[in-house]
């Protein structure tokens, strides 16, 4: 025969009723409860005289001369190929002395990146000896973008880009980003002129078809969209609405290298290339000979 389920034990016990006990066991009990309070008390200011310990210590830390920077020459620089270590500095704008400790790395990081020459920058503390060190990855600036008139009621995609530098990604800076931080540094001698909003997607891929083609080009010429237009060694050059055969058109380009010795580039008015199958030289219409002048009345 099955036994019947024992109830579970209660989980607490009731607490004692008062009136059952002895004069004894109150005043125990009250001893008790005293000694408890006691020990809470005690706890709490332990707590208290070790968040105050905690807090002054870290001030005291941040006043310790030893993790103190005094002079630009503690930060330290690296990573940088264009922009003078001075340059760098000035961005951070750090007010000497400085406690090391109270220096936030992320918001010098972001400090850094906000400016248009820094890509990436990343900044740790030195203790031993006490310093900053950075390393960063510059934006190279490939070309100057020169704009031309804005078209009126037109999208903002088609408005020309300001006056400024691009780098090779297609991230534009204004030029006085570079300018107010390295007066020495040299320009790109690339011009793009016209370049428009929506053509920055297709720039990096155009940059890098220049590079790899081995051409010198001066200047691009992206005024009309229909028409890009670039200045190079052998003579300038139409190559029509940029499009995937651009890589063709430059190795028909290329190979027309000895043009300037056959054909003098004063009469090249320029070289249709928008059929890189059937290449065209336009040239300038002849000067009309010299008139011989007539004496004087």
């Amino acid at each position: 025969m099955n036994q019947p389920a024992m109830p579970p034990p209660p989980s607490d016990l009731p607490a004692p009723d008062l009136d059952t006990l002895s004069p004894a066991e109150l005043i125990q009990r009250r001893r008790a409860l005293r000694h408890q309070r006691r020990v809470r008390g005690l706890q709490s200011l332990w707590r208290i005289l070790a968040i105050s310990a905690i807090a002054g210590g870290g001030v005291w830390l941040t006043t310790l001369p030893i993790w103190v920077l005094r002079s630009p020459e503690q930060v330290t620089i690296s990573g940088n190929r264009y922009l003078s270590e001075a340059a760098i500095r000035s961005l951070l704008d750090l007010k000497y002395p400085q406690s090391l400790v109270r220096l936030q790395p992320e918001e010098l990081v972001q400090t850094l990146e906000s400016h248009g020459p820094i890509a990436e920058a990343i900044v740790t503390r030195r203790l031993d000896p006490p310093g900053l060190t950075i390393v960063v990855r510059e934006r190279h600036p490939v070309a100057q973008t020169i704009p031309s008139p804005a078209i009126k009621n037109g999208p903002p995609d088609q408005q020309p880009l300001p006056a400024g530098l691009i780098d090779a990604s297609g991230v534009w800076m204004p030029l006085e980003s570079y300018a107010a931080l390295d007066s020495d540094l040299k320009l790109p001698t690339l011009k793009i002129l016209g370049m428009q909003e929506s053509q920055r997607q297709q720039w990096p891929s155009l940059y890098q078809t220049l590079l790899s083609s081995g051409l010198k080009v001066s200047e691009i010429d992206w005024r009309h969209a229909g028409n890009l237009i670039l200045k190079t060694e052998i003579g300038v050059a139409h190559f029509g609405p940029y499009s995937y055969r651009f890589p063709q058109q430059l190795a028909v380009l290329k190979r027309m290298q000895l043009l300037p010795k056959k054909v003098k580039t004063s009469q090249i008015s320029y070289i249709d290339l928008r059929n890189p199958d059937v290449p065209v030289l336009q040239m300038r219409p002849a000067s009309p000979p010299n008139q011989p002048r007539l004496p004087p009345p």
